[in-house]
């Protein structure tokens, strides 16, 4: 998800800070896919999730444990336990910062319960949002093949 993102924030000239333990950095053909683009590596990787949520007008997370990757789930869990977004690393943020996650959440995992419930959490209009893209993606693709 953070690729997509980092991609995405440097074709509308945002800046982005991406955060995770060790070995969970950015893959490289990010950086060259945006040099290929034409486009500014304007991402920064840390290993500190306070650096990164530090005056951020936004807060992103995933899973920690996506399908398929069950049989790294007590690692992945534990690694990225310091990661949770939680209502000390929100409050780090821009005072009108939001929160925003692609759902399924795992509450207590990735993001805190209170976080998810807390008016900056913004992941079912996120959600509502998204079902109106994917809808007019799938208009225009039954139009093409008309």
């Amino acid at each position: 998800m953070a690729n997509s993102w980092i991609l995405s924030a440097a074709m509308f000239g945002m800046e982005i800070f991406v955060s995770g333990p060790k070995g969970y950095e950015p893959k490289p053909a990010v950086t060259e896919a945006l040099k290929a683009a034409g486009l500014p590596v304007n991402f920064t990787y840390t290993e500190d999730p306070k650096e990164a949520c530090k005056d951020a007008d936004c807060i992103y997370t995933d899973v920690w444990v996506s399908m398929g990757d069950e049989a790294e789930a007590e690692q992945r869990l534990k690694e990225m336990a310091p990661y949770q977004v939680n209502a000390e690393l929100l409050a780090l943020a821009k005072q009108d910062a939001y929160f925003m996650h692609c759902l399924p959440a795992h509450a207590g995992e990735e993001v805190s319960q209170d976080v998810l419930d807390s008016p900056k959490s913004i992941i079912f209009d996120e959600a509502e949002n998204r079902l109106h893209a994917q809808k007019a993606i799938m208009a225009k693709l039954v139009e093409l093949n008309s």
